[in-house]
């Protein structure tokens, strides 16, 4: 029998000449530690590419491709692998899931290239990852984090279903965190 992780770790959708997969292996590391060095992923930042090998591995990758061939405007969803040679593809964008492959699906590191917005293929990309979440009969919660009131609130609340967890003192979900030498606004502890 095949685990539910491997499976979706073989999913593929086209869209004319674009592509998404969630084959870890067609990210081009090098490429996406220039993302994260870039501005415009400012959450974050590069990683050692052995650090960032491994992160790929350890989540359900989305990854955003345009392929070198022409191809109709037709939407397609598959289970099967058929991914095309790494070589025939541009890499455009990425949307990460951390997930027990049950239970959770924490949504993170969602990107598009700046020369490719307009085009639709970010809610194409967060589409496919709906997708995939509405599929898990035994998914308990999927959520995310943004500081971006004003485009990625509503964007996720129109193509996921997702709300902003009310914050009350001593009522319901209380979200919690401490950033980690790998957050951009870190500040080491003193030690006393």
């Amino acid at each position: 029998m095949t685990s539910v992780a491997s499976e979706l770790r073989k999913r593929t959708w086209t869209k004319g000449a674009y592509f998404i997969s969630t084959d870890a292996s067609l990210v081009p590391v090098p490429q996406l530690n220039d993302m994260f060095d870039s501005e415009q992923f400012y959450w974050g930042k590069a990683l050692p590419d052995d650090a960032m090998r491994e992160m790929l591995d350890n989540s359900l990758v989305f990854g955003l491709y345009e392929r070198d061939v022409e191809a109709g405007d037709t939407v397609t969803s598959s289970a099967a692998r058929d991914s095309p040679d790494k070589s025939a593809l541009t890499f455009l964008g990425l949307a990460r899931c951390v997930t027990d492959f049950t239970t959770l699906i924490y949504l993170t590191d969602v990107w598009v290239g700046s020369e490719t917005r307009g085009k639709g293929l970010g809610k194409w990309l967060i589409k496919c990852v709906q997708e995939v979440v509405n599929e898990q009969p035994h998914l308990r919660r999927s959520m995310l984090f943004t500081g971006d009131w004003e485009r990625s609130v509503p964007f996720y609340r129109e193509l996921m279903g997702m709300e902003v967890v009310k914050f009350r003192q001593g009522e319901g979900l209380a979200m919690m965190e401490k950033r980690g030498p790998g957050h951009p606004r870190f500040v080491k502890e003193e030690s006393g």
